[in-house]
């Protein structure tokens, strides 16, 4: 397997395992490898919009799809752990990973009204407000953290 697929899938286990991002030299001792390949690893994920770099350190990531390395108001309980994403889609997407059972929280952007969403057997089973995407689909990347 290429190592920086290995290093994709590392970062989603460690992720799942311990309900943070890890870093590259934590990557790296968990694959018997350098820090600076997986830093390597890290730059072609971010330029491929997989994984999104931390902007003042190049061996930290801010975004390992679907998890976030930072807080975010996209709180997920999946699994009897706590996660954050980086958005809605991606919160589902955490629960998705994570089996498909799960419960979002965040709050409402306008009048920070508490909104939740439950998920059973990948399927919304509960929902408060609706999903809204402030910015086209094809500009996300234009500033990812920002979006």
């Amino acid at each position: 397997m290429e190592f920086t697929t290995k290093v994709r899938l590392k970062v989603l286990e460690i992720a799942r395992e311990t309900t943070r991002v890890p870093d590259a030299t934590e990557v790296a001792l968990a694959l018997g490898s350098s820090t600076d390949d997986v830093v390597v690893s890290f730059h072609h994920l971010d330029e491929s919009h997989v994984y999104v770099l931390e902007p003042t350190d190049a061996a930290r990531l801010r975004m390992a799809n679907p998890f976030s390395a930072v807080p975010t108001p996209f709180l997920v309980h999946a699994g009897g752990r706590s996660y954050f994403g980086n958005c809605v889609w991606d919160a589902l997407g955490v629960v998705s990973l994570l089996g498909g059972t799960g419960r979002l929280e965040t709050r409402c952007p306008d009048c920070q009204a508490p909104l939740s969403m439950e998920i059973q057997d990948r399927r919304v089973v509960r929902a408060d407000g609706v999903v809204h995407f402030g910015t086209a689909r094809r500009h996300w990347w234009d500033d990812i953290i920002h979006t």
